[in-house]
């Protein structure tokens, strides 16, 4: 038996037997999940802070329309859960020591991310240059509907969805770095960089219901 084979079995019987290792996992990994923790109590904050102020305020603006703004916004989430998908197979392909495929469907992964970014600043744009819709105060015809709409709605829609959108660049590029590297990177690394992806994906799966179907206006007004 050679030594690698040898020192495998050994480390496989010391995990299974406790070991000196009984939770063993790599370090880059470790401080991934520490990441992810900690980054999922700001975002808990903030979604708490966001609904306090949404139950609290005397009237809070449902301005989205179910078409196009739901709609538009159903698309944006079917891109990244897409993007979710991409990154499952990118990682069984590194599973695989396939790294010609991991790096295709990392590219997926990225074409994903990259197509949410330019809807969602697309999004922004239209509410800020067509609406008016500003950090602290709201459009005229907002205000028509909603006299005693709170100011914060602006505030609140833009922090939280900007910065699950920094996140999601800041994941695109993470993973353009692992794509270009992929020969010298592990299939732990390739792992890693789909733990942050996933949990980037998971977030907005909390911000969409709570921000976008919850602010749906059922009642239009006729033009």
């Amino acid at each position: 038996m050679s030594t690698h084979a040898h020192a495998a079995e050994r480390l496989t019987a010391d995990d299974w037997s406790g070991g000196t290792f009984p939770y063993h996992i790599g370090h880059k990994k470790l401080g991934m999940w520490l990441f992810i923790v900690s980054d999922a109590l700001t975002f808990s904050a903030l979604l708490i802070g966001y609904s306090y102020v949404r139950v609290s305020s005397d009237a809070w603006p449902t301005p989205f329309a179910f078409y196009p703004s739901i709609i538009f916004s159903t698309v944006m989430t079917l891109c990244l859960l897409a993007s979710s998908f991409t990154m499952v197979m990118a990682v069984g392909a590194s599973a695989r020591r396939d790294r010609r495929k991991a790096r295709r469907w990392i590219g997926a992964t990225m074409l994903g991310g990259l197509t949410f970014l330019v809807l969602h600043i697309y999004e922004w744009l239209h509410l800020i240059n067509d609406y008016g819709l500003k950090p602290f105060s709201l459009p005229a015809a907002w205000l028509e509907r909603w006299p005693q709409a709170s100011p914060l709605f602006g505030a609140t829609f833009f922090a939280i969805t900007g910065l699950h959108m920094f996140h999601v660049l800041t994941g695109v590029i993470y993973l353009g770095y692992i794509a270009l590297r992929i020969r010298r990177k592990t299939h732990e690394d390739v792992e890693i960089s789909g733990l942050y992806w996933h949990f980037v994906d998971l977030v907005w799966m909390f911000v969409f219901p709570l921000i976008y179907l919850l602010s749906v206006d059922f009642h239009p007004p006729v033009h």
